[in-house]
């Protein structure tokens, strides 16, 4: 969805339901209708309607109260759902031009993608769940532990309201999915603290290709 916050309001929240439990329920006077609606979602946004409010050098034209507007249609129970939040830098001039540093190759990407998969299937072989992503926060809590002590900084960020229980469930499904790029049998304190970064946009001073590549 890009430019999310120029959506209805009331749309946007509708999706809640359906990312916290894969389905929607239509409930007519002729009876009641459970359909699937497992997706992955993806929401783009500007800062500020203009687009420039966080660019160094860029005036932004939007008053304060036009921004706080614009950025509050993304309510927080719907951020809740989101996994990941991440700010996209502009792009260089280097890199613009082609002269910055080739990446990965898709192929390689999808290669390490296929293994991490797999060892989650392994992992998850004899229940009803098949990625991380399915895994209810409890089972994460109780039978697939962190590392000892590994945990130790989502729990002050819960214990200062900067994370729902909702949120700890999601950073510990993030930390598993971290775990198994990097080919870590459990995830350890920096797979947890790049979780817990990808999912406040805190810096936690990890790299991100500390849990994302070997």
């Amino acid at each position: 969805m890009d430019e999310a916050p120029e959506f209805s309001g009331k749309a946007l929240d509708a999706l809640r339901q359906p990312l916290e439990s894969g389905h929607v329920v239509v409930a007519r006077s002729g009876g009641v209708v459970r359909l699937p609606a497992r997706f992955l979602m993806v929401l783009a946004a500007n800062p500020c309607p203009c687009g420039r409010h966080t660019l160094l050098g860029v005036g932004c034209e939007c008053p304060s109260s036009v921004i706080r507007r614009y950025q509050a249609r993304l309510s927080g129970p719907l951020l809740d759902r989101v996994d990941l939040r991440i700010e996209v830098e502009p792009v260089s001039r280097s890199d613009l031009l082609g002269h910055g540093t080739g990446g990965e190759s898709t192929a390689t990407v999808a290669d390490r993608v296929l293994e991490a998969r797999q060892r989650a299937a392994a992992r998850l072989e004899g229940t009803p769940w098949t990625v991380n992503s399915e895994v209810p926060g409890h089972e994460l809590r109780t039978r697939w532990t962190v590392a000892p002590g590994a945990l130790g900084a989502a729990e002050r960020d819960v214990e200062r309201g900067l994370l729902t229980a909702r949120g700890l469930d999601r950073v510990l499904r993030i930390a598993w999915t971290i775990a198994d790029l990097a080919g870590r049998d459990r995830p350890e304190a920096q797979d947890v603290a790049l979780a817990l970064e990808l999912r406040t946009g805190i810096a936690r001073g990890v790299p991100a290709a500390a849990g994302a590549v070997r």
